[in-house]
């Protein structure tokens, strides 16, 4: 059932955010679990860890603004859905070890570098 939870989660989350960098990739899986596994390389979580990380993208997921497949999100709303995304990586960070922080960081500035425009 989590898992469920998480990829429905996942997938209304990032599927607007994530496509630029799967697009730079040449791309491949799309969307949030792209988004998820390219914040998540090589950091392996605990069982309690994941369910916080399980947790808090599905409290994030239920304040996202609704999206539509197919057509662009208005200013208000991809302000909206940055916000909420940096908060949640926040707090995804927060339930990290030192040493996976370092990874997520490395791993979240990867993204940022692919994303069109930047």
């Amino acid at each position: 059932m989590k898992k469920w939870i998480l990829a429905v989660a996942l997938a209304a989350i990032a599927s607007s955010l994530s496509a630029p960098a799967a697009q730079a990739q040449g791309g491949g899986m799309r969307g949030p679990g792209r988004m998820m596994e390219m914040l998540m390389k090589d950091i392996t979580l605990t069982e309690a860890q994941k369910a916080q990380v399980d947790s808090i993208q599905a409290k994030y997921q239920k304040e996202m603004p609704a999206f539509t497949p197919g057509t662009p999100p208005s200013p208000e709303d991809r302000e909206k859905r940055m916000g909420l995304m940096q908060k949640q990586n926040a707090d995804i960070r927060a339930v990290l070890t030192d040493e996976q922080k370092a990874i997520f960081d490395k791993n979240l500035e990867e993204m940022r570098s692919r994303r069109p425009g930047q």
